[in-house]
């Protein structure tokens, strides 16, 4: 483990900050139960002139506990299901920066 991967694990096991979630590869795979750090930052978009505000889901999980992610894959939050549209290694290679929808 390196010093990335440390704070990683350090982060979701924060119960201010890391969440439970149950993920499930393709959306029906069996249930793995994870911890995840979320943010929901609002996206503005302009459509036809007219400024939308869309809420986003961004989870941060460790490369370690999930090492394969893909779009169609969900993770349950709560009463919140979220499908991965996409995932991205972040520049140490210890997590991924998963874009989801709800």
């Amino acid at each position: 483990m390196n010093a990335f991967a440390d704070a990683m694990a350090a982060l979701v096991a924060d119960p201010n900050l890391g969440t439970d979630t149950v993920y499930r590869q393709g959306g029906t795979g069996p249930a793995i139960a994870v911890r995840v750090l979320r943010s929901s930052p609002d996206r503005v978009a302009d459509a036809f002139g007219t400024e939308i505000v869309s809420a986003t889901d961004i989870l941060s999980v460790a490369i370690a506990v999930l090492p394969d992610l893909a779009a169609s894959d969900s993770f349950a939050l709560g009463p919140d299901l979220l499908t991965v549209t996409h995932a991205e290694r972040d520049a140490s290679g210890t997590a991924w920066r998963v874009l989801c929808q709800r």
